[in-house]
């Protein structure tokens, strides 16, 4: 067996790995590359393969990282199975046609900057009816369910515990006269989550591919992040301010609402109005609702016995424009939940455009902001920041809590590593900028001295 590491090497995004196996060509994620404009406009478009060449394709989770470019793989020529989980399925639905979305309107700006200059226009990665055909070809199966997708390749969907419907993606192999495990982690949760399962253990395991998104750090302690966010958010309210919380639609916003659902019901925080302002959360969280077979036993009970996690009677979902506009009408506290988490699309720039210039206010960050994003400067302390192309003045309270983070840390990926049976030859340590990855490929060194480890680049092959 060959695999190819096509993406997420050595940094975190643009999830790709094309695996050779008995003459057959299977490819784990389909993700977009999201770096420097014209770096990521050419590996998105084009496929370091042909798409055509493809028997099989097998999704670990919805994020647009690991799925994004599926519809653009199917429009050149991919016609097979994408296999995945059934809550990864229904969020690759509606995430895949915002993707669309936004690929439309970036090549429509675009055109716009190229008419005044002369030049030709774009056209966008991939249309709403490329994401619809992409979504078509999915085939979803439960965790546990070992299923056959190739000529002697038999896969297992283990929870992974990072988001709905995430998995880790196990690959029986019969190849050569030989059979062996090999383990890709996809990504990996925390544990002891709010929501979801922690993630669980995968046996006989002779190779393993990982990710080190935080391979050489760790996150604030999760029991001291509830009673920091009550903190500020009460400290805010009392100076009749707003609290303004850019999250990410799936993942971070569920898990934010059923926090702030507990701390009111404890009356802990007062019953004041709050938004969730995201046509994509809105729908993430209605698909949360009927997956409740990722719940964790006391999310589980929580349902059974009382009502949704996510809903309560001061708590309000927003679709429509119109209805986002009216808030900047607001004067009352209130707590209002956007998208992005990055706060480099969506609707959370309009409400930070609008409340970053009041003392009174909180800008709560509650997920990673990669380097150079609107989120991460305001995280920094720049002042003024640019919104729409023009300055604008941070006078509100900036702070962050990142022990919400979907990913594991450094410990904690090392405990996932050794729940992980068997005796590992090869290990391969993806999905990580290039300091973490070698970071955690050396605790792995320790930790598995049986075992080689490799830190691979982009494009670069291994043999198994």
């Amino acid at each position: 067996m060959q695999i190819h590491f096509f993406g997420a090497t050595r940094t975190t995004t643009g999830s790709m790995y094309l695996l050779e196996i008995n003459g057959q060509r299977l490819l784990l994620e389909c993700g977009l590359f999201q770096g420097k404009r014209e770096e990521s406009i050419e590996r998105n478009r084009n496929f370091p393969f042909d798409p055509k060449t493809l028997d099989a394709v097998v999704l670990s989770h919805a994020h647009i990282d690991h799925c994004g470019n599926l519809p653009n793989l199917c429009r050149q020529g991919y016609d097979g199975n994408v296999y995945a989980t059934f809550a990864t399925r229904d969020l690759a639905a509606i995430m895949l046609v915002d993707s669309a979305n936004i690929q439309r309107a970036d090549a429509e700006f675009i055109s716009k900057k190229h008419a005044k200059q002369g030049l030709p226009p774009v056209q966008p990665l991939y249309s709403d009816a490329d994401a619809a055909k992409a979504v078509r070809q999915f085939v979803s199966i439960n965790y546990d369910r070992p299923f056959p997708v190739l000529d002697g390749v038999t896969v297992t969907f283990r929870d992974a515990g990072h988001i709905l419907g995430s998995a880790q993606v196990v690959l029986d192999v019969c190849e050569g006269g030989r059979k062996f495990r090999y383990l890709f982690s996809g990504d990996v949760g925390r544990g002891d989550d709010e929501i979801l399962r922690d993630p669980a253990p995968v046996t006989d395991v002779d190779f393993l591919q990982i990710e080190s998104t935080y391979g050489d750090r760790e996150h604030a302690v999760k029991a001291n992040a509830e009673e920091a966010a009550c903190q500020l958010v009460c400290e805010t309210l009392k100076r009749g301010g707003k609290v303004i919380i850019p999250a990410f639609s799936v993942g971070r916003t569920q898990q934010i609402v059923y926090v702030l659902h507990q701390l009111t019901d404890a009356g802990r925080l007062p019953r004041v109005p709050i938004f969730v302002d995201s046509p994509l959360s809105v729908n993430a969280t209605e698909i949360y609702r009927l997956h409740a077979e990722c719940f964790n036993a006391e999310i589980s009970q929580f349902v059974h016995q009382r009502e949704s996690p996510f809903g309560m009677e001061n708590l309000t979902y927003i679709r429509e424009v119109a209805h986002s506009m009216k808030l900047n009408e607001l004067r009352e506290p209130a707590i209002i939940i956007s998208a992005s988490g990055m706060a480099e699309a969506g609707r959370i720039r309009h409400h930070l455009k609008n409340n970053l210039g009041d003392p009174k206010n909180l800008i709560l960050f509650i997920g990673y902001c990669a380097e150079h994003t609107l989120g991460a400067q305001i995280r920094a302390g720049r002042n003024p920041v640019n919104i729409f192309g023009e300055p604008q003045t941070v006078r509100a309270k900036v702070a962050g809590i990142d022990a919400w983070s979907g990913h594991a840390d450094k410990n904690e990926l090392r405990r996932y590593v050794e729940t992980i049976t068997g005796d590992i030859k090869q290990i391969s340590v993806i999905h990580g900028e290039e300091a973490g990855s070698l970071a955690f490929a050396e605790t792995l060194r320790k930790l598995k001295p049986g075992a080689e480890v490799l830190v691979p680049e982009y494009k670069q092959v291994i043999s198994v």
